[in-house]
């Protein structure tokens, strides 16, 4: 019988899956956990994490943006380092300060590492089985921290080159952490860059999680290009939900260059599921991805359209996140809201902006934050957020009304009832002349093959006040045909184009812009346009 034990153990060992997690009892699970395909908190309570990405590694003297990140209501970030295989290595003493920090903020770290990304396809690229060792030799910045982080192994370790690999580099992963006595819930990606175009991670997810002696594994799924249909996003994450294995959005974006993901399906079917989704990212993108940048500069007080999309949009962070039972008082969930703030009164009012301060809330376990909305008939739009009781709304257009509100948050993520509004006439702004351009387009070619092309167009205020609610209009040259815009909605007479924003683009403040990207057929020729208008006054080109 030992001989045949012995047997097994040898055959199991060779397919890649661990004879413990196959023969004996799930370990009791501490902290962050996975039961019954869902993730919960220590006390039972679930959990649906709703964040952001955040490079640190690339970035270590920007952590302010963790109080940033948590302002805006997420409640989780997750949190890029280094191995020290491709970028410079983040230490114990590092990370033990990023989770501190996390903590501080109150938000639920996931930490990941970035050295993996493509492995097999990007010759720099560090393997699984690496990353296992980095998280070992940093254990001791990670010790009794279960409660509030989660260890994303690796980011993407797969591209497409060798991803058949993947399940079993991601057991063998998961047993050398589990030996060396990590009892944090763990985290890993798909291959194929993330975004498992061969559903390699779907087919073999219950190996993996099999191979987990404590049954405390989540899957990760990354959204761009692969996702552009509502029915393939919804295809890929029911597949998990009904087979009850725990499945997340690890990242995605509004627009990527290897195609145009969903992100309102993504945003509307993650909620519809009880899932969670960590947006990419923060800020600091470069290499031509710049657009995924949520602030600019990391700056929280400069959103752009991807950033007031996934904070302030339907079904984003502000409307479904909700803070980690673990920071609740005794660990219960709060979902008492904070009182109602005072009515809001304005001052310094001038032609474009206006001061709103109001009477401050409270709260049984502290206010962290205010909203002010723009409220119109039947909606309302947030203009400016706060952590104090007082705020300054810009890019507003001369001699108009509008009428603001203020809302309290609290750090459960619970939000007050609106307060009264108070109507506001700003001053008349002078100097500008009907018909003078108050705006600056540029337009690009992002990339080009044959009988097709990817544009696109920035657009700036270049005026003295805002504008809201703009139609942007020009004519191809050469009879080009655009075939799908995103940032707007689009209509062409020939070969003449008119754009009306989208409810994210449709204001853009003094200095401020937007950018429209599409999709178009071309023949011939792809000669750009020169002539731009806005709201049928000409605009300069840049």
């Amino acid at each position: 019988m030992a001989a045949f034990a012995a047997a097994i153990g040898l055959l199991l060992s060779l397919l890649g899956l661990s004879r413990t997690a196959q023969a004996e009892p799930a370990a009791a699970a501490t902290g962050i956990h996975v039961q019954d395909g869902r993730v919960l908190e220590s006390n039972g309570n679930d959990f649906v994490m709703r964040g952001v990405n955040h490079p640190h590694t690339w970035f270590t003297g920007r952590t302010a943006a963790l109080g940033h990140i948590k302002e805006l209501g997420a409640n989780t970030v997750r949190v890029v380092l280094s191995s020290g295989d491709r970028w410079t290595r983040n230490d114990v003493s590092d990370v033990r300060n990023i989770v501190s920090l996390c903590k501080q903020h109150r938000l639920i770290c996931v930490l990941e590492v970035h050295d993996t990304t493509g492995y097999g396809e990007e010759g720099a690229a560090a393997s699984l089985d690496q990353a296992a060792d980095y998280w070992i030799s940093i254990r001791d910045a990670l010790r009794g921290e279960e409660d509030y982080v989660v260890i994303n192994i690796g980011n993407e370790p797969h591209g497409n080159t060798g991803y058949e690999r993947w399940a079993a580099d991601t057991r063998g992963a998961i047993v050398k952490l589990r030996q060396a006595g990590f009892e944090h819930a763990l985290m890993v990606d798909a291959p194929n860059w993330g975004q498992d175009w061969t559903h390699t991670m779907r087919d073999n997810a219950r190996s993996v999680f099999d191979a987990d002696p404590q049954g405390n594994t989540m899957f990760s799924i990354h959204m761009y290009g692969v996702f552009e249909q509502e029915s393939v996003i919804r295809s890929y994450l029911t597949h998990f939900v009904n087979a009850g294995l725990p499945i997340l959005v690890g990242e995605f974006g509004h627009y990527h260059s290897d195609g145009d993901p969903d992100e309102d399906a993504i945003l509307r079917i993650t909620r519809e599921l009880g899932l969670g989704y960590l947006g990419w990212s923060w800020s600091g993108n470069s290499g031509g991805v710049d657009y995924l940048d949520m602030v600019r500069d990391f700056d929280p007080a400069s959103l752009t359209d991807w950033g007031r999309r996934i904070f302030h949009g339907p079904d984003g962070i502000g409307d479904t996140s909700r803070e980690a039972t673990v920071y609740g008082s005794g660990g219960g969930e709060d979902t008492t809201p904070p009182t109602t703030p005072g009515t809001p009164v304005a001052s310094d009012i001038t032609a474009t902006s206006v001061t709103l301060s109001w009477a401050a809330s409270t709260d049984n376990v502290g206010v962290t934050g205010y909203d002010v909305v723009r409220v119109a008939t039947g909606s309302e739009t947030v203009v400016a957020t706060s952590a104090g009781n007082s705020a300054t709304v810009t890019g507003l257009t001369p001699q108009t009304g509008y009428s603001f509100a203020v809302y309290a948050r609290d750090a459960a993520g619970n939000r007050s009832s609106r307060s009264p509004a108070v109507n506001v006439t700003t001053a008349d702004g002078g100097g500008q002349e009907p018909g003078d351009a108050a705006c600056s387009v540029a337009y690009r070619v992002v990339g080009e093959w044959p009988g097709g092309f990817q544009g696109e167009v920035v657009i700036s205020n270049t005026g003295t006040s805002a504008l809201d609610g703009w139609t942007l209009g020009w004519s191809f040259p050469a009879g080009q045909t655009v075939t799908n815009l995103w940032g707007g909605t689009v209509t062409q007479s020939g070969s003449a184009v008119t754009v009306r924003p989208a409810s994210y683009t449709s204001v853009i403040p003094v200095s401020g812009s937007v950018t429209l990207g599409f999709t178009g057929t071309w023949t011939g020729s792809n000669t750009s346009p020169d002539t731009f208008t806005l709201d049928n006054s000409a605009c300069t080109t840049a």
